[in-house]
């Protein structure tokens, strides 16, 4: 028997094929990580005082998500597909950054790691909103941390983000 193409995983099957190497599978749950995580940034002040804010959404997508070195394969369907780190400390010195977005955006913005190669910091809001803050602007990658990550992996070309 083999895995059709719609078969009935949460992800694209390409995407869960990534996530599952990687090191994910459903269920995974690693709260303890996901504090550890939420203490440092929480601990954390920039040289001008600008703090993280902590919120349940971040602390669920490290807890599932969190630590994961994600490489995808194959050529993306608009754009080259990301490598990434799911790790918030990527994000510990963006604190005014991501405060700056937030603002933008009517909410809070939490950061939920990198993209390896490009260094594009990817970020989380109190919603559950994905978005990626790079060189060239603010892109917003998706309603949920599900849809971001296919996008990422799959490589969708995101939105780029024009507030204010």
């Amino acid at each position: 028997m083999h895995a059709d193409r719609h078969s009935t995983t949460r992800f694209p099957v390409p995407v869960d094929a990534a996530l599952r190497a990687a090191g994910w599978q459903p269920g995974r749950w690693d709260i303890k990580q996901a504090e550890i995580w939420a203490d440092a940034l929480r601990d954390h002040a920039s040289p001008a005082g600008h703090r993280h804010t902590v919120f349940p959404a971040a602390v669920e997508a490290w807890a599932e998500f969190g630590g994961l070195h994600i490489a995808p394969t194959g050529p993306g369907r608009q754009v080259a597909p990301a490598a990434l780190h799911l790790d918030p400390l990527h994000g510990l010195h963006m604190a005014r950054t991501l405060g700056d977005l937030g603002r933008a955006l009517d909410t809070e913005v939490c950061p939920l790691g990198a993209e390896t190669d490009t260094h594009a910091l990817l970020a989380i809001d109190t919603e559950g909103r994905v978005y990626a803050l790079d060189h060239t602007g603010d892109w917003y990658l998706g309603p949920d941390i599900d849809q971001a990550l296919a996008a990422l992996i799959s490589g969708t070309e995101p939105v780029r983000l024009t507030v204010g």
